[in-house]
């Protein structure tokens, strides 16, 4: 009988990249799920991840599906990176004004703990993931094409405060994993390795391509015997 898993999250967990050559973003045939699915065929996956699905939206998803849940041993958790952004051109239009993240901290964190309570209480066992990092020049580039970028970069004070407000959510993560004692998969280490992640990047500079996709199969498959 095959262990079950499902799994939730944004586009990184559904295996979305941006495809230069067509100028689109696209589903990837070899996403690190797919690859994983090929290479270890004794588990199933149902991915009920979301293009560009914050933390709020995937609780209404994980609900929907709550009485499914206790069907499945694991339950993969994959947000931050929607929520931590911001609307770039709000903050074009207007740089001098307060503007706030999709999901705020507090409430990011809130959340999250909440949908992990509720996925243990089913019964199923829940994952989290890290973010895998972002590259700062490659998405300020990205998010400023038609906008005023000066004043984007005036609001942020520098082009590396998008990393830093990237990895402050990402050291959420790692701080709700260790207070809740849940299961944590470290992608974001294995991108900080290599000596070059933005050739693990998409154009956008926050996707993972084909590379990156590779990279955190590789990682999930030397997790596996830890968490089983």
């Amino acid at each position: 009988m095959k262990d079950s898993i499902c799994v939730f999250g944004d586009s990184i967990m559904k295996g979305v990249i941006f495809d230069a050559i067509r100028g689109r973003y696209t589903y990837l045939k070899n996403s690190f799920l797919n690859i994983l699915g090929r290479r270890i065929d004794t588990v199933r996956v149902d991915n009920f991840a979301k293009f560009g699905c914050t933390i709020t939206t995937g609780k209404k998803i994980i609900e929907k599906h709550a009485v499914k849940l206790p069907e499945y041993k694991f339950t993969a958790l994959e947000f931050g990176g929607n929520d931590c952004d911001f609307d770039w051109k709000s903050i074009s239009e207007c740089p001098d004004d307060i503007h706030l993240p999709k999901t705020p901290l507090d409430e990011f964190e809130s959340l999250y703990c909440q949908i992990i309570d509720d996925v243990s209480e089913s019964g199923s066992k829940p994952v989290l993931f890290t973010l895998p990092p972002l590259g700062a020049k490659r998405y300020f580039s990205w998010i400023s094409r038609g906008l005023n970028a000066e004043n984007i970069l005036r609001w942020l004070g520098d082009v590396e405060h998008i990393y830093r407000w990237h990895e402050m959510y990402n050291n959420a993560v790692l701080k709700i994993a260790a207070a809740k004692n849940v299961l944590l998969i470290d992608i974001r280490e294995a991108f900080l390795k290599t000596r070059d992640y933005l050739t693990l990047l998409c154009e956008d500079g926050i996707h993972p391509n084909e590379a990156g996709h590779a990279l955190i199969s590789d990682v999930v498959m030397k997790a596996i015997p830890a968490i089983t």
